[in-house]
């Protein structure tokens, strides 16, 4: 159900977001200010351009809003990151994120789809080439050799 995937996405998002900004607040290391930049970038982009948008998007269809952080825990497929890793980890990990949410919001495409909800698969396609730019960023950040 269209709903359901997009309490899913709502969730994920916000993990996302959050582990972002824990990352931007706890990097350290040489290259400090452009990771501590990257960091801060991607956290408000999410949040900016899909955290209320995906919400309304759920009232839309007459369905209610998750809007609890236990909530928002049971329904994320981000897991949660207790520690401060290394830098290189921290990419490593928003790297596995986005591919989550890339797939979880090719999942929330075809519902849309199916559903005949275009408006809705519009803004769900944005969010996947938005994701695609940060996979390539991330991507490229890892990087340590040209093959």
């Amino acid at each position: 159900m269209l709903s359901e995937n997009l309490k899913i996405l709502l969730a994920t998002s916000y993990a996302f977001v959050i582990k972002a900004q824990n990352f931007h607040w706890n990097i350290e290391g040489s290259n400090f200010p452009q990771y501590h930049k990257f960091f801060d970038d991607l956290n408000h982009e999410v949040y900016e351009n899909a955290i209320d948008r995906t919400a309304e998007y759920i009232r839309t269809l007459e369905s209610y809003t998750p809007g609890s952080i236990s909530r928002y825990a049971e329904l994320s497929l981000i897991p949660d990151q207790l520690k401060i890793p290394r830098a290189e980890l921290m990419f490593a990990e928003l790297y596995s994120d986005n591919t989550i949410l890339i797939e979880h919001l090719k999942v929330c495409y075809d519902s849309c789809e199916e559903s005949e909800h275009y408006g809705i698969s519009n803004f769900i396609a944005e969010r996947i080439d938005a994701h695609n730019k940060h996979q390539w960023m991330i991507r490229s950040t890892l990087k340590t050799s040209r093959e």
